[in-house]
Order: C-alpha cells, then structure tokens, then sequence
C-alpha cells in the first residue's frame, strides 16, 4: 500500500467522484480518474486502479438502477456494439495506435454536445426513435473508448440521450451498459494486474469511497428534475469530449 500522502490527497476524492458519477449519472466520470491518479503513480498502474474502481462502482450502481430501470430495446442493439468495441479496443491497444481513432470519438462528442446547447436545448424534446444501427455504432465506439481510456459514457451517451427517456431509465441503462463493459475488461485488465501487483494493494484503501460516493449520487439523481440532470448529463459529456480530444492532441504532438 502507498505511503505517499499525496496519493490519498488525489486518490480519495477522485474515487468519490467516479462513485457519484455513476450514482447521479449512470457513469461518465471514470475518464477523469487515469489522468488524476497518474499525477501520483505511474498511468499504467492508474488505469489498473481505475478499472478496479470502476467494477467496484458497478456493484453499488446495479442497486441503485437494478434491472426494471434498464430500456431493453436500446441495451438490445447497444450491447452488441459495446462487446465487439471491447474487442476492438484490445486489439488496437496490442497491435495500433489507437489515438486516432480516440481523437474523432472526442470529435463527434463534442460535435453532439455542441448541438445541444446551440439548438436542442431551446427546442422542445419528442425523442428519438430506437435506431439499430445508430447503437451499434456507438455502441462500438463506447466498448473501444473504455478499453484505451475508460470513457465508455461519452460516445454511448450520443445514442441514449435524444432517446428521451426518464431520468432513472437513462441512468439505468447506462449502469447496464457500463457494468457489462467493466465484466470484459476483468480478463485483459487482470493480467495487466498480475503484471503489476502493487496496483491492486494500493488502490484497496481508496475503495471505501466507492460506496459513499455512488449513494450521494443517487440521492442527487433523486433530487434533480430531469430537465436539470439532462443538462448536467450534456455538460459531463461535453467536458469528457474535450478530455478525451486534449489527451490525443496531446499523445499525437508527443
């Protein structure tokens, strides 16, 4: 376990935060926790901590947003998208460099949130019909960007949010969704852990933050009327867009 105080000083709050995330949101804010964590640790082992983490959050979510708040005819379309996307991402991971592919996830993201605010957001919402090829795709992008960078919320969230479901049903299905997507990355992400044991002992003391945090957020998701958490979900995507576009700038002018 990490003597450094400094680790718990960042440690702690960002394990709060991806737990509120997931709690208020259904998830979105795990994208923060690499960059964080890697001020205080070397960023392989920080992506070890964050995929803990982020399971660790699923198994409090699924009691918050259990499976009667889950939309089946989206998960039904979405989840296949998000496997072969894992798929994906562990392939690029391995073989390409996948910076590219993570800098046009950040565009359409940004692109998507942009819309919102500059127009949808004014504009009386009916909802989007379910659209099988739409999830598929986003679906994919959402299972590749959570295996090179945990940021699974964002390219997923192009597809559910215009749906136009309830508050609890978007979070819901998301938390599915997230959950299904940590559980793949269990294989590869263990024998990253395996390589390097000191990040699963330093990251056990920062767990009890997870529990704390997710039920925080889900008293706020009970809280907030829709129309002000959808506002808050665009606004975190948005914010996730602009991470992920300034980390593959950043790699590509490396």
């Amino acid at each position: 376990m990490s003597t450094d105080p400094a680790f718990y000083l960042i440690g702690l709050p960002v394990v709060f935060l991806i737990g509120l995330g997931k709690g208020a949101f259904g998830g979105g804010l795990a994208i923060i926790g690499v960059p964080m964590l890697a001020l205080v640790t070397g960023p392989v082992e920080a992506s070890i901590m964050i995929a803990v983490v982020a399971c660790a959050t699923d198994i409090f979510a699924l009691g918050a947003f259990p499976m009667r708040t889950w939309s089946w005819p989206d998960i039904v379309w979405l989840l296949p998208g998000v496997i072969v996307g894992v798929g994906l991402g562990a392939l690029f991971f391995a073989l390409v460099d996948p910076r590219i592919l993570v800098l046009g996830i950040a565009l359409v993201t940004l692109l998507f949130t942009a819309r919102y605010f500059l127009r949808d957001r004014i504009r009386p919402q009916t909802g989007a019909p379910v659209s099988p090829v739409k999830a598929l795709i986003f679906g994919g992008l959402g299972g590749f960007s959570t295996f090179i960078s945990h940021a699974a919320a964002p390219p997923i969230s192009v597809y559910l949010l215009p749906r136009g479901l309830s508050k609890t049903v978007y979070a819901g299905t998301m938390v599915a969704l997230l959950t299904v997507s940590n559980i793949i990355k269990i294989v590869p992400y263990g024998w990253f852990g395996l390589q390097r044991p000191e990040a699963l002992w330093q990251v056990l003391p920062l767990l009890p933050m997870v529990p704390l945090g997710v039920w925080i957020g889900k008293l706020l998701h009970d809280r907030l009327d829709e129309q002000r958490l959808y506002f808050w979900c665009y606004l975190l995507v948005g914010a996730a867009g602009l991470k992920l576009l300034i980390d593959s700038v950043l790699k590509l002018a490396a």
